[in-house]
This record gives structure tokens, sequence and C-alpha cells, in this order.
């Protein structure tokens, strides 16, 4: 059967079982979007304002459902405008397919109207990008994109089809099995013997996971595993959700906004195993005295992680389920009762003593509110202050409820995302906590659930400042702020109300639980604007490059 490039871009698409896409169409795209508006019943397309926040939506959605995300841009600016995106999906490992168009093959390298190399922008943020000059082969490019997006550790693939490949013609087959693919290695017994002995020898053990065990659905072996081996567990910043908050071993989020028990019992272990976790600087602080005087087990499917950042003992590569599961089936279980009292007692002593009237709203305030209000909403958050008293304070209760951007760090990645997720779980309620700071950079996106009717409220901590550098400031630069006063005039009420939506205001912890119910009988978006000191600070803190030894508390 003969078809074009976009009809055959469609048929992968539809191959591979998608069934929405997020983009913004323009004139290198015009026969793709065509296809799309003729498959409309089969491919729901989702237009955003602004081509990041289409990219974001599509990984908000990817990590909600656990499927591949999928963007669409146009050439030159609309390619360029994905690049934040894709860079947070890299770093975050998240499966996302990026496709963009492009000018025809004979004016690649012309600096025709609107061209630019994408794949060459794309190259160290993507696991691999593909510019198509051949319409033979786009089929099984597409196939292959999406292959490398889900397999091993996801991540995203930008595929560039310039015009005349869309519009050539080409014989389609159906898809056959000969799409190279890389297994994930077979756990190593001998590997897996040596991390059962320095299991068996351990009196201190700490289980320390992260995003690899969302993305690899192993909740319920790693909890096993810490149930066997007897041992707490903290989190990345990733890793929040993997583990309810009820659970009695989870201890929180380690490293520079962890939680004290969470980071304090990690430094106290003699055996330390990491599960799909990539020791981030912003986890690990000061690398010789994290692994100091400890043993350290590192599992995860991707081999370049070892020995990356941390010296490791042993290491077991492959799929983290499959790892796990061959794990509790080798080792005994064990009891370390002085060390389990031990926990019990570090996870008692306080993050902080603020010392606040309980009518005034503060960031665990509210954000305890929401989580009270109903705590199985899917959870995104922008970047910043906000964000970590999130992790700080939110109650998870199970995995691919928490988004947020945790190794690019991006402001601004919240609203599209939040529409991404509410979306990918059927238009479903959905909460994002934002800040003055992220909203201004995306706020755009909230036409875009307005026009959707998504039911997503939004919860923004206003500080009328750029709060975690304003707080780096304060901390490390004797209070010279520098440009992190915002001194905005934004009126959030009447803004929300001129995108469509709700807009509620509160000052007091009774006023906001009343906004509270008032935005979630809300068919479309709300928000609920509060005000907080602008002196508020994310505690505990351990500074860069420190260790437990110099952690701020108060």
């Amino acid at each position: 059967m003969m078809l074009t490039g976009a009809q055959i871009l469609v048929k992968v698409l539809l191959e591979q079982g998608v069934d929405t896409v997020f983009g913004y169409p323009g004139g290198a795209v015009l026969y793709i979007y065509d296809e799309l508006y003729k498959n409309s019943d089969s491919i729901v397309h989702y237009t955003t304002c602004h081509e990041q926040g289409a990219c974001h939506a599509a990984d908000g959605y990817a990590r909600a459902t656990g499927k591949t995300g999928v963007v669409f841009a146009t050439s030159g600016p609309g390619a360029t405008n994905l690049v934040t995106g894709i860079a947070n999906a890299y770093l975050d490992s998240v499966p996302l397919v990026a496709i963009t168009g492009n000018v025809s093959t004979d004016l690649l390298g012309r600096d025709s109207f609107q061209e630019v190399d994408i794949t060459g922008i794309t190259m160290p943020i993507t696991k691999h990008n593909y510019l198509v000059k051949d319409v033979s082969v786009l089929a099984d490019t597409l196939r292959e994109a999406f292959h490398l997006a889900q397999s091993g550790r996801p991540g995203p693939v930008l595929v560039d089809i310039p015009k005349d490949v869309q519009i050539g013609s080409a014989e389609y087959e159906p898809p056959s099995n000969n799409v190279s693919s890389k297994k994930a290695p077979q756990v190593n017994e001998d590997m897996l013997n040596q991390a059962a002995l320095l299991i068996s020898k351990a009196k201190r053990p700490y289980i320390y996971c992260g995003g690899g065990v969302v993305g690899a659905h192993a909740s319920e072996e790693l909890m096993r595993l810490a149930d066997k081996v007897d041992a707490p567990i903290g989190l990345s910043i990733m890793g929040l959700s993997t583990v309810p908050y009820s659970h009695p071993r989870f201890l929180g989020m380690v490293g520079m906004h962890g939680r004290y028990g969470a980071t304090k019992a990690l430094y106290e272990c003699d055996l330390l195993i990491a599960v799909g976790v990539r020791f981030s600087d912003r986890a690990t602080g000061n690398k010789s005295e994290f692994t100091k005087d400890r043993k350290v087990i590192q599992i995860d499917i991707d081999p370049a992680e070892i020995n990356k950042n941390i010296d490791v003992t042993t290491a077991l590569i492959g799929d983290t389920k499959t790892i796990l599961q061959a794990l509790n089936s080798t080792i005994e279980t064990y009891s370390h009762p002085e060390w389990m009292e031990r926990i019990r007692y570090i996870k008692e002593h306080p993050d902080n003593s603020l010392e606040m009237d309980p009518r005034a709203l503060t960031p665990q305030s509210i954000i305890e509110g929401a989580c009270v209000k109903n705590g199985k909403n899917v959870v995104c958050t922008d970047v910043g202050q906000h964000q970590m008293w999130t992790t700080q304070y939110y109650r998870f209760t199970k995995p691919r409820t928490f988004i947020t951007s945790g190794g690019l760090g991006t402001m601004g990645f919240g609203m599209g995302a939040a529409v991404g997720a509410s979306i990918g779980r059927g238009n479903a309620r959905t909460l994002l906590f934002t800040s003055d700071g992220s909203f201004h950079m995306n706020m755009n996106e909230l036409a875009t659930a307005v026009s959707n009717k998504l039911p997503i409220v939004i919860v923004m901590l206003d500080n009328n400042a750029l709060g975690m550098v304003r707080q780096w400031q304060k901390l490390f630069f004797d209070g010279r702020y520098s440009q992190t006063s915002l001194e905005r005039q934004t009126d959030y009420v009447k803004l929300a109300e001129a995108f469509g939506a709700a807009g509620f205001y509160a000052e007091t912890v009774e006023e906001y639980g009343q906004c509270l119910e008032k935005a979630y009988q809300c068919d479309g978006p709300a928000l609920i604007h509060c005000r907080i000191d602008n002196d508020m600070r994310v505690l505990p803190m351990i500074p860069p490059g420190g260790s437990i030894n110099d952690i701020i508390l108060k």
C-alpha cells in the first residue's frame, strides 16, 4: 500500500498505541496536521499555547500513565522551543518522542526560512535523534524511536521530518519483529551472590531508591526487600511516591532539603542499597562523607551510572524489578532490632522548630491542607521552595502521583505537566503547587487547561520573591537580595478569571480550607492565591558540598 510520509507517520502512531498527542502546528508540519485531522477519531491532539508547554504536557502525560509521551512542533522556533522540555525529560528519564518538521531536504543547510539543525541542537539531550531524508525508511525509523524511548533507561528521542519526506510516497508495510532491540542484561549470579553476602554481614542496612523504581513498577518488590533486610527506606526526589507515606519503614526524602531522619539514618548505615538512583550532587553533598565507612550496592538498568558519581562495592545491572525479585529469592530474612530502635529515635527528631500563629498560612498548612482534602490526586509542582515543601509535607500514597522537574529544575514545568497528567488520567483532578516566580514562566498554559475544561487545582504560594535564590542570598551572601525581590503587582484572582478559570484568595488557614472546598467543586481549573512570608525558608538544609554535620535545622 502506497502512502505519503504524513500518512505513514499516523499509521505508526496507531501501531504504537498512541491515542493522545500534544503540539503546536506550523508551516513545516501542515501535511502531518492534515493527516491528524483526518484521524482525529483515533488520535486526540491537544494544542497548547507554546511548544515548551506542549513538551512538558507530553512529559507529565508519560509520568502519570507510564506510556510514551508524544509532542509535535514545526521547524525553526517551534523546534527550538521544545529544547527545555526535551532536556527536562532526558534528565528525569521520561519516555518521550518529539516529532518536528523541517524544510525540504534540498533546502537544508541553506539558512532557509525557519530552518534549524534541531538534531544537532538536541544531540546531547536525547537518547538518539533522527533526520529522515528518505520516506522509505520513515516507518522503521519511527518504530525504532518509540522502542528506544521506552527500552532500557527511558528517555526522549527526536525525529525530524523534512517537508518533502512528508509529501513523498513509499510502500507501507505493517511492523515486523526485526526492529533492533537491546534486552536488559540478565542478573549476574556472581554479583547477586556478592550482594547477598554484603546484606548478610550488614548490621545497619539502608535502602535508598529513586525514579528507576517507579519506572520499573517495582514498588512492591522494593518494600518486600526492606522487610527481608529489616531496613528503613529513604527516597530521592524522583523516588517520592514509590513508598506510601504511611509505610512504617518510610523516612522521607534524602539530601540537601531532605527530612532530617532520612539523611541522618543514611549517614549512620553500614550498608547502602541504592536502587534506581543516580547519586545527584543535591542528594549526596560531600561525596567522600556520603560513602565513608559504609559498603554500597548499586542496582540500575543503565551501566553508565555505575561508579559515575559514587564508587560502589558491587553493582547489579539490569531491569530493577527483575533484580529485586532475584535478590528477594536469594537472601534470607534478617532482623536488626537495635538498628530499628535507633531509626525510631532519629525519626522523631524535629526537622525545624518554627513557632507560628496556628491561624496563619504557612507552607506546611497549605500543603498538608490540600493533602487532607484528597491525598489520592496526582500532584505536580513547579521548581523552587514550594517544590521542596511539597516533598516534605505531602503524603503520597501510590506511585506515579508525584510529577516534578528533578534533574533540570525547570521553572515553568508545572502548568504544562499538570495539563498532561490530568489528560493522561482521563481528565482527572490534578493538583499543582506553584509559586509566583514559576507561575509567571508558563502561566499561558492555564488557557489550555480552561479550553479543555481540565479539573486542575492550582495552589500558588506567593512570597513576591524568587524564594529559593533569596534563601541562598540570605544564608551565603549576607542578605544581599540581588534581583530576587519581585515587587510584582499581579492580581492572580483576576488573572485566573481573565483566562476563564475560577480564582480565590486566602490569607488564613480557615479561608484556605473554604477556598479548597470551592475549588474542588469547579468543573474546570481553579487557582488559589496564598500569600506567605518572603523570609520563609526550606529547612532542613545541607549547604552545597556539605554533609549531615553541616545541616541547618533552624
